[in-house]
C-alpha cells in the first residue's frame, strides 16, 4: 500500500490500486489557503491529511511523488481559477521569503558597491584633472578629496581655487564648461555618499551573518568572501585553499595555461596582514590567515560561539610570528 495526495485529496491505495481509504480537504477555498498548501508540498512537507493516514496505516509507504505518480488522479474542473491565483500567491510569498535571504541580501550590496566604485573611480579621476587644468597650483594629490568638492559647492573657479587655498586661475572656464564641472562635479560627490551608505549597509549585515569572519578580516572583505562563493554555507563548506584565491580568476586562468598558481585572491591580498609584509612570506601568511577564515565561517555558519578580541588578536600574534620567522628572502639555488 501506499499513500499518494496533492493539495486536495489523500488516499491509501493497495498494492492492485484499489482506495482503501480517502480523506478530502475541508478547508477555506480561498487563494491564499491553498497557496499556504502548496508551500508545504514545496518545502517537502507533509500535509495533516497524509499524517493522519499514516497514523491509520503505518504499513503504507507515502509517495514522495504524490499525484504526480498517478496517471488517473482526478482533476479538479471547477477549482482551476482559484488554483491559478494560489500559485500568483505562492509566487509573491517566494517573493517576499527571498528577502530573509542573508546571502542575496549581501550579495546585492557587494555588487552595486563594486559597480558604484568603478562609476566613481573613473569619475573622480577625471574631475581632478579637469580641475587641474585651471588651478593648477592645486595639490591633485593632497587635495583630492577636496577638489570635487570645492568645485560642486563653488558659484565660479575663482571661489573654487579661495576654497583650496591657492591663486585664482590664470583662464577661466566659459559658463557652459563651468557649468558642466560643476554637474560632473556633483556626480562625484553624490557617489562618494552612495558608496558610504552602501558600505555601511555592508558592515551592518555582514557583522550579523558573519560576524567571526568579519571579526577576522573586518566586515567588508568577509562579505565579498560570502558574495564570491556563492553565499555563506559554500564557503563554510569550501576548503581553505579554495578560499585562499577567490578573487584570483585572471591569475587561475593563468595558472591553466602554465603560470605559476596564485598565491592569494584579491581579497585576501587587500588585508594588510599580507599586502603590508614582504612579498617573501605572504604566501605563508595567506595560506594561515584563509585556513583561520575557513574556521570563522564554519563557526558563523554553524552557529559556534562568536570569536572574540582575544581569539583575533592570538591569531595576529602569530602572523607577526611568522614575519619574524622569515625575516629575509630565501637564497635562490
Amino acid at each position: 500500500m501506499k499513500i499518494i495526495f496533492d493539495w486536495r485529496i489523500s488516499r491509501v491505495v493497495d498494492d492492485q490500486g484499489h482506495i482503501v481509504d480517502e480523506i478530502l480537504w475541508d478547508g477555506t477555498m480561498s487563494p491564499s489557503g491553498i497557496a499556504k498548501r502548496l508551500l508545504k508540498l514545496q518545502q517537502g512537507r507533509l500535509l495533516p491529511e497524509v499524517i493522519t493516514l499514516s497514523e491509520r496505516f503505518p504499513e503504507a509507504k507515502i509517495d514522495s511523488m504524490g499525484a504526480l505518480s498517478e496517471p488517473n488522479w482526478p482533476k479538479a474542473p471547477d477549482s482551476e481559477e482559484i488554483f491559478h491565483r494560489a500559485t500568483l500567491e505562492l509566487a509573491k510569498m517566494g517573493v517576499a521569503d527571498s528577502s530573509k535571504d542573508m546571502d542575496r541580501r549581501l550579495d546585492m550590496l557587494v555588487s552595486a558597491t563594486l559597480e558604484v566604485r568603478s562609476f566613481w573611480t573613473t569619475s573622480e579621476s577625471r574631475c581632478i584633472e579637469w580641475a587641474g587644468l585651471f588651478i593648477t597650483e592645486a595639490d591633485l594629490d593632497s587635495q583630492r578629496d577636496a577638489i570635487p568638492r570645492s568645485i560642486a559647492t563653488s558659484e565660479n573657479i575663482v571661489d573654487a581655487s579661495e576654497n583650496l587655498q591657492v591663486s585664482p586661475p590664470m583662464h577661466m572656464p566659459s559658463d557652459s564648461e563651468w557649468a558642466s564641472m560643476v554637474s560632473h562635479a556633483v556626480s562625484v560627490t553624490s557617489s562618494s555618499e552612495i558608496l558610504e551608505q552602501l558600505e555601511s549597509s555592508i558592515r551592518e549585515i555582514a557583522s550579523i551573518h558573519v560576524p567571526s569572519l568579519s571579526a577576522l578580516l573586518g566586515p567588508l572583505s568577509a562579505a565579498k568572501l560570502v558574495s564570491l562563493a556563492g553565499g555563506r554555507e559554500r564557503l563554510a563548506r569550501m576548503p581553505s585553499g579554495s578560499l585562499q584565491v577567490l578573487g584570483a580568476h585572471a591569475a587561475m586562468s593563468a595558472h591553466r595555461r602554465g603560470a605559476p598558481p596564485p598565491k592569494h585572491g584579491a581579497v585576501l591580498f587587500s588585508m594588510p596582514q599580507v599586502s603590508r609584509s614582504p612579498r617573501w612570506v605572504r604566501g605563508k601568511i595567506a595560506r594561515y590567515l584563509a585556513g583561520k577564515a575557513s574556521i570563522a565561517v564554519r563557526v558563523d555558519h554553524f552557529e559556534g560561539e562568536t570569536w572574540g578580541k582575544d581569539t583575533i588578536d592570538e591569531i595576529n600574534s602569530e602572523i607577526e610570528a611568522i614575519k619574524a620567522k622569515f625575516p629575509k628572502p630565501p637564497k635562490r639555488n
